[in-house]
């Protein structure tokens, strides 16, 4: 597992304005950090990817360099996946998307909740790289549900998680349940509350980026 906070960056200066409540005031900001975000955090997968040798012509010869062998599909969850997910796409620019709309339903017995889908597009993933992009990944219960969805449109190669925010109830869960897919977080908070959101986080991400739904 990754974890960018590991090492200082200008990358937690993002991910501070992220939580501070005052900057949260700015949805533009918000949106904003969070796409610079996943402009970081894609560079950082992208060193994991495949390239292939070419060689390009320049005005003065030709230069021996590398090219990504295949740019890999980039996959959210709607609504508060998007600006991460435009980062991902700045780096990533001809990459294939997939969405999910993937919401928490009715809470059930012992405070739990299941995981809905209401919304699944997305191009084929056999033996393809496949980065499912969620900005918190709280209970993991979302992304789990999220990904055995995508998986009828193929079996990626290979497939990456990355999320701006991780509570360790979600990493184990993903852990156990999806121990084929390598997780990317930009940083890992105390735990969950009795609601399941992360502590102490920076609050509804879908919210703070697009206005309070009803």
């Amino acid at each position: 597992m990754f974890i960018l906070s590991q090492q200082p960056s200008v990358a937690l200066h993002f991910l501070a304005e992220l939580r501070d409540v005052t900057t949260q005031r700015d949805p533009l900001r918000f949106r904003r950090n969070l796409e610079r975000l996943g402009e970081v955090l894609a560079y950082e997968v992208s060193k994991s990817l495949i390239y292939r040798k070419t060689d390009v012509q320049t005005s003065l010869g030709v230069a021996r360099t590398l090219r990504l062998d295949e740019p890999p599909v980039l996959a959210t969850i709607l609504r508060a996946g998007l600006p991460f997910h435009q980062g991902f796409l700045n780096v990533f620019d001809r990459s294939e998307c997939a969405f999910v709309g993937a919401y928490r339903g009715p809470h059930l017995a012992g405070h739990d909740f299941e995981v809905q889908l209401n919304y699944l597009s997305s191009p084929s993933l056999t033996g393809k790289t496949l980065v499912l992009i969620d900005p918190m990944l709280a209970t993991g219960k979302s992304l789990e549900t999220s990904y055995r969805a995508l998986l009828r449109f193929g079996i990626p190669a290979r497939t990456h998680v990355v999320a701006a925010l991780a509570a360790p109830e979600g990493i184990a869960h993903l852990k156990a349940r999806m121990p084929e897919c390598r997780l990317w977080v930009g940083d890992v908070d105390e735990r969950l509350d009795h609601n399941f959101y992360i502590v102490p986080g920076l609050g509804d991400a879908g919210d703070l980026a697009f206005g309070e739904k009803i």
